[in-house]
């Protein structure tokens, strides 16, 4: 997952809306958003590692991540991020105490930050500097830096979002048309983070397309008034790959369908 942006409003019938595009490379092997056979997750899978990104649980917890980018600090034998998220689902622990434990071993890691919501607490975790913290009431966003770094397209996305829930409530459509944003930033705006400009560039919209990289998977979750809505958009390197929306009550699925 490469960009997420959301509103947390803890004390409404309808505490938190989040859309996030996961950025990665068609060649690596991705299950779209099911839930799984072998654990009580509803998430999309990466098949070469096991892990996800982006995922519920049947208890109303939630785990979203992203990767700090930082080139000069990449471990080719780390242990998967995507593990960390399958985790936190499956634990009942509080978003706090398992970020808290989670941060004396994330050196162990290439960088990431974690984002988890336990049904009360919205919480965030920048393993570089092994930092906890509590999202606040509001919009917020994280990409491939600290949590509200104002990367262009970060800052872009949250400032949609804003300008959206201001409006009115907002569809599906209306959502997914921000993260579908093919716009770059210009040069003078980017971030310095070890790339070439090219590829900087490149990743600044917050839909990328690259020849053998790219967006591959756009979602719209929504934890709303008892229920929980989860709706996932796939690609591959020739665009997109089908729709599914899931339904659910904790505990239970109300209903899952193929969009298209």
């Amino acid at each position: 997952m490469c960009l997420i942006a959301w509103n947390w409003q803890p004390d409404s019938p309808n505490p938190l809306l989040l859309i996030a595009n996961r950025d990665e490379f068609y060649a690596r092997p991705t299950a779209p958003l099911h839930w799984w056979d072998d654990a009580p997750i509803l998430a999309g899978r990466d098949l070469q590692a096991g892990g996800t990104w982006l995922g519920i649980s049947r208890t109303g917890r939630l785990a979203a991540l992203t990767n700090h980018r930082d080139p000069a600090n990449v471990k080719a034998e780390a242990p998967s991020r995507g593990e960390l998220v399958s985790a936190f689902l499956q634990a009942d622990t509080s978003a706090r105490g398992y970020l808290t434990e989670l941060a004396g071993c994330a050196a162990n890691y290439n960088p990431f930050n974690l984002l988890v919501f336990d049904g009360t607490s919205l919480m965030g975790l920048e393993s570089r500097h092994a930092k906890v913290m509590a999202m606040q009431p509001g919009i917020g966003a994280v990409s491939n830096a600290d949590f509200l770094t104002p990367w262009p397209k970060l800052a872009n996305l949250s400032g949609s979002l804003q300008t959206l829930l201001a409006q009115a409530h907002p569809g599906d459509t209306q959502l997914l048309a921000l993260l579908h944003n093919p716009a770059l930033a210009a040069d003078t705006d980017l971030p310095v983070t070890g790339i070439p400009l090219a590829l900087e560039r490149a990743l600044s919209a917050a839909f990328v397309t690259l020849p053998d990289y790219g967006t591959r998977a756009c979602s719209v979750l929504r934890f709303e008034d008892g229920h929980i809505s989860f709706l996932e958009q796939s690609f591959d390197a020739n665009g997109s790959t089908g729709t599914r929306q899931v339904t659910a009550t904790l505990q239970r699925t109300l209903s899952c369908q193929r969009v298209s």
